[in-house]
């Protein structure tokens, strides 16, 4: 990936941090797998140092934030800890929950030892996150959480939970992509070429951040504008299966 690109994703850059809207399919972090190319590494292809804070899953986009030193990592890091740093999020969901607004507290355990699936077990640990419906339609709703705590897969296996998991999900629900032939039925003129996915990864998108600055003490609020693939899901969405008035 060129250099021109790279900057494209950076939100806002100082002497201490760096917050980025990370595209989907791009590793936040290096992971097991060690792909050549992360988050990380592309931002040290512009600055010295880059240090991670936290983490998003690959195939989620959206805003995300690095420390430029030690001290900043250090105390961006036990901001994280005392859950002083709000993050929340857009996702579509399958189905329409039945309230419009509401808090998830499920604790939240690993399925074994060494997985990252979630499950619900009263032995788990506290997890929290609150949501809002933003739009109904049909076959799903957009909505905005926040998580409260900070489990691995939290959200996902929360919405998997109250029997609304992400409109695409492998691993906690039962779709790999969304296709527009799915919503326009008889009125879709399929072509000579397959059809292609209007989206396939998980429909999650970090959408905004806040957290005060680790050097001049000011809160800072980010937000990272919605991918394509999503905006067409929606834009689609409403056109083609808007709920029912």
């Amino acid at each position: 990936m060129n250099l021109k690109t790279i900057q494209s994703m950076v939100l806002f850059a100082d002497e201490d941090i760096i917050v980025v809207n990370k595209p989907p399919g791009i590793p936040s972090i290096p992971d097991r797998w060690q792909n050549p190319e992360n988050m990380r590494t592309m931002l040290l292809r512009l600055y010295d140092e880059v240090f991670i804070v936290h983490r998003i899953d690959k195939d989620t986009s959206g805003v995300m934030l690095y420390a430029r030193n030690a001290e900043a990592h250090r105390n961006l890091s036990m901001a994280f800890e005392k859950r002083k740093i709000h993050k929340k999020y857009w996702l579509l969901v399958q189905g329409n929950p039945y309230r419009m607004e509401d808090e998830i507290d499920i604790p939240l355990m690993r399925v074994s030892s060494g997985s990252f699936y979630m499950k619900p077990s009263s032995r788990g640990k506290k997890s929290v996150t609150r949501y809002k419906v933003i739009e109904n339609f049909k076959p799903c709703s957009l909505v905005e959480a926040e998580i409260l705590t900070g489990r691995t897969h939290q959200i996902r296996a929360h919405f998997k939970a109250i029997g609304h998991p992400l409109l695409i999900d492998e691993d906690y629900g039962d779709k790999k992509e969304v296709l527009l032939s799915e919503w326009k039925g008889r009125k879709y003129r399929k072509g000579q070429r397959e059809e292609r996915p209007l989206m396939n990864r998980l429909s999650l998108h970090a959408r905004e951040i806040t957290f005060v600055h680790p050097k001049s003490g000011k809160e800072l609020r980010f937000e990272a504008p919605l991918p394509k693939d999503m905006k067409a899901v929606i834009s689609q969405l409403r056109k083609w299966a808007p709920a029912k008035a």
